[in-house]
């Protein structure tokens, strides 16, 4: 393998350069290192043999800045009913377009149980300025949890292995993390008196496309001690004690892989009221709580950067604020500009088309989205119309940086551009500092203002340096 002569291909990340140089001096065919996660079926499930052909790096200082960061926004995004609106999650809810359906059940879910613990994945890109935070998901749905089985897979190769030690590397196993804040946050139904019956309950219709996975997610659980049952709501059944069971099994725990924003119609709260009413009186945990997904609603980011609400954080947080999170407002007809002032929306978004992505606040994999610079101009004035006063918002338009990667075929090299999809967790269960593990998804089209897997990109795992250099 030659090394980039193109001063352009140079990688960010000391260690990505380094670990260039490494495969160059070993040989090491880019195909084989991957070998192992192909042949590995848990992983390839989800991500269906899409993963790019080597890992990625973070410094102990990206690491304890990106916690530290994350921490920082997942407490004021939770924070909000009380800091901008008296107390009342309702409100919050309809203000980032919930319907009185879903708020309802919003306000339910904020009034049972312990307090939320931070759980939640991040979507980041990278740019000439350091990370930046497009999407926070607050919710126990998360995918990518079995990231750590592709850390595993590509240690098995020996260029890899032997890099990782020279350097310190290691890797979180983002599932622990997950389980470890489900058995704190569900304790009082996990005792330890028998192995935990946790139902994996997906929504029915998304449980048609999802089964696969929850598949996984039961046999990585098996490993860690937990039986679990993947289902959908309308297989849980309330037995007469107000107890739940699936198949004729009582279960501890509804790990909570349905959204709230499936719970549309009366009809849809009524499939879910026995769930609803079972951990209202203490017979259940639930995991994560449904207004998890209040917090981590497009909307609440785009309330966290307006500036109308600068007086309600102080100097540091918005510091952080400033830095971290792009420009983002709900449609509505006006708005604060990039400098905080007053204007109308439609005509700011229209004359600032091609540095701006148009967002539904509540769907989620990259639905709805409309990036300015893919629409005509007539295609985006439509679509703002349509999203005016809706739950909608508007997001600066990051460009991200190119990473340089080993080309597919084995010699030469690739630029892709990539989202960071880091976990974060309770640092107070984990013992870290409340980093959990990143999985990276990388395109080579810089404009595809989502890297999702439909739209062809691939998935690496992710090294972190366990200490700071010498």
């Amino acid at each position: 393998m030659t090394q980039p002569s193109n001063a352009s291909c140079v990688p960010r990340s000391v260690l990505g350069a380094e670990y260039l140089r490494h495969l160059a001096r070993h040989g090491a065919d880019p195909l084989e290192l991957t070998r192992h996660v192909f042949a590995d079926d848990l992983v390839t499930v989800d991500h269906q043999g899409r993963f790019l052909p080597s890992p990625v790096f973070i410094s102990a200082v990206e690491r304890r800045a990106l916690a530290t960061d994350l921490r920082l926004v997942h407490g004021l995004l939770t924070q909000l009913p009380e800091r901008l609106f008296g107390g009342d999650t309702t409100a919050l809810a309809r203000s980032v377009g919930m319907t009185e359906t879903q708020a309802a059940v919003v306000r339910r879910a904020a009034k049972a149980g312990p307090p939320l613990l931070p759980l939640a994945h991040a979507d980041l890109y990278r740019d000439t300025d350091g990370f930046k935070l497009l999407e926070l998901n607050i919710t126990s749905a998360l995918g990518g949890f079995e990231n750590a089985d592709i850390n595993w897979a590509m240690l098995q190769h020996p260029a890899l292995a032997e890099f990782t030690a020279e350097h310190r590397l290691g890797y979180i196993d983002t599932l622990r993390g997950i389980v470890d804040t489900m058995f704190a946050e569900c304790a009082a139904h996990l005792n330890g008196d028998h192995r935990p019956v946790v139902a994996l309950v997906d929504w029915p219709e998304s449980f048609e496309s999802h089964e696969p996975r929850l598949k996984v997610m039961a046999a990585l659980l098996d490993d860690l001690g937990i039986d679990a049952i993947p289902c959908h709501v309308g297989q849980v059944r309330e037995e007469d004690d107000g107890r739940l069971e699936v198949d004729g099994r009582a279960i501890d725990v509804v790990y909570r892989f349905f959204l709230v924003q499936e719970i549309v119609s009366a009809v849809d709260g009524e499939l879910v009221e026995p769930i609803l009413r079972a951990v209202e009186s203490g017979q259940v945990g639930m995991f994560s709580r449904l207004d998890a997904e209040l917090y981590g609603n497009k909307g609440t980011l785009a309330i966290l950067s307006d500036n109308r609400h600068r007086s309600a954080f102080s100097a540091a947080e918005l510091e952080c604020i400033d830095r971290f999170l792009p420009w983002t407002r709900q449609v509505r007809r006006t708005a604060t500009d990039a400098s905080g002032q007053e204007t109308d929306l439609m005509t700011y978004a229209v004359a600032q088309q091609q540095e701006l992505i148009l967002k539904p606040t509540l769907l989620h994999g990259g639905s709805g989205i409309v990036p300015g610079w893919t629409a005509t101009p007539e295609e985006w004035r439509e679509s703002l119309a349509a999203a005016m006063d809706g739950p909608y918002v508007v997001q600066q338009r990051i460009r991200p940086l190119p990473e340089v990667f080993p080309a597919d075929e084995g010699t030469g090299f690739q630029e892709l551009f990539l989202n960071w999809g880091v976990f974060l967790a309770d640092p107070e269960v984990t013992g870290e500092d409340g980093y959990n593990g990143c999985l990276v998804r990388g395109s080579m089209d810089p404009d595809a203002g989502a890297a999702i897997m439909a739209g062809g990109a691939r998935v690496a795992c992710t090294f972190h340096e366990i200490s700071d250099s010498a």
